[in-house]
C-alpha cells in the first residue's frame, strides 16, 4: 500500500522561497559561463558515463541548427548532472518514498537523448518520454541501443529492497516514447500507457525554460499532469510530485517561469546538502520540487 506522503517532509529537505527573492539569491550568485549548456553542439554520437553506466548517445547538430525552436536536438550539460543525482539511492526523493520501484514517471521535454528516461527506468516500474514528434527517431535509437543497460538494476539502499520487493521481479523496465505538444496536446491517462495506472508518481522537466512564450504552456501541462492524480482513487492521498531542473541562463526568463509555477504549485529548491558532488561542483544548475496548491493546502 502507498505511503501518504506529505509536503511537510520536503520542509528539511529544500528551501522555501518567494519568487523575487528566488531570482535574486540565484542570480547575485557567481554563475560561471557554460557556452548556453550543450555538451557538444557539433558531435553526432556522444559517450556518457551516467551512474556508473556507459551510454551511447545520438544527437542532431544539423536539426539543431534548423531555424526554430530545435533545442530538444541535443543533450544539454545539466541532463546528465540531474540524471546521475537521481539514480543515486541517498537521493531524498528516493529515501522519502516519493520515489521507489514501483513508481510511474513521466518526462516532459526529453530532447533526443532520453537519456534521465534511460538512466532511471531500470529503477521505476513505467517511465514515459514525451516531447515533439520531430525528437522521436533519434529518441526512439537512443532507446535500441542502450535498451541492454535496462536489465543492469542498480542496487537499492536493504531497506529500500524490503519495500519493493514485489515490484523488483520484472527484469525489465518498461520505456516508451510518445510525442506531447505542450501548446496543442490534451494530458490523458492514456499517457502512462497502462489500463490500470491513471496517473503518475512524478513528472520531470530537465532543462525546459529557455523561451518565455513556451512558460506557461509548460506550467500549464505539468499542471495538468499533477491533476490526473485527483482522479486515480486507489492512491488519490498520495501527490504527483514535479521536478524541474534547469540552468539559469536570464534571470527574467527564470522570474517569469517561477511567478507562473507558484500560481499552480507550492515550490521548494533543492539545497546544496541535498544535492550530490556533481551538481553542487557545477554552479548555475538549480532544482525545484512542486506539489499542486489545492493538494498543498489539504496536507
Amino acid at each position: 500500500m502507498s505511503r501518504k506522503l506529505h509536503p511537510a517532509k520536503f520542509q528539511t529537505i529544500y528551501k522555501i522561497f518567494g519568487f523575487r527573492t528566488q531570482t535574486f539569491l540565484l542570480f547575485s550568485q557567481d554563475i560561471p559561463s557554460q557556452n548556453l549548456g550543450f555538451v557538444d553542439p557539433h558531435s553526432t554520437t556522444l559517450d556518457l558515463n551516467v551512474a556508473g553506466k556507459d551510454y551511447v548517445i545520438h544527437q542532431s547538430p544539423t536539426i539543431l541548427n534548423r531555424p526554430g525552436s530545435t533545442t530538444g536536438a541535443v543533450v544539454w550539460k545539466i541532463t546528465p548532472l540531474v540524471a546521475d543525482w537521481l539514480a543515486a539511492s541517498d537521493n531524498p526523493l528516493w529515501t522519502s518514498g516519493v520515489l521507489s520501484s514501483s513508481s510511474n514517471v513521466l518526462e516532459l521535454g526529453c530532447g533526443i537523448s532520453g537519456l534521465v528516461g534511460l538512466v532511471l527506468a531500470p529503477l521505476v516500474a513505467r517511465y514515459t518520454l514525451t516531447d515533439q514528434s520531430y525528437v522521436a527517431r533519434l529518441v526512439e535509437k537512443n532507446i535500441d541501443e542502450n535498451i541492454h543497460l535496462e536489465k543492469q538494476k542498480q542496487p537499492r539502499s536493504s531497506s529500500q529492497k524490503r519495500k519493493s520487493k514485489s515490484s523488483t521481479n520484472n527484469s525489465k523496465a518498461e520505456l516508451r516514447f510518445l510525442p506531447l505538444d505542450w501548446e496543442l496536446d490534451e494530458v490523458t491517462p492514456s499517457l502512462t500507457g497502462n489500463d490500470k495506472a491513471k496517473s503518475f508518481d512524478a513528472i520531470i522537466a530537465c532543462d525546459c525554460i529557455y523561451n518565455d512564450t513556451l512558460i506557461k504552456p509548460l506550467v500549464q501541462t505539468c499542471a495538468d499532469a499533477c491533476k490526473l492524480r485527483s482522479a486515480d482513487e486507489s492512491i488519490c492521498d498520495r501527490p504527483t510530485i514535479c521536478l524541474v531542473a534547469q540552468q539559469l541562463r536570464d534571470p527574467e526568463i527564470f522570474e517569469g517561469w517561477i511567478k507562473e509555477f507558484s500560481k499552480h504549485f507550492r515550490v521548494w529548491r533543492l539545497p546544496d546538502n541535498a544535492s550530490n558532488e556533481e551538481l553542487r561542483l557545477n554552479p548555475g544548475f538549480v532544482v525545484h520540487l512542486g506539489i499542486l496548491q489545492d493538494v498543498a493546502n489539504r496536507s
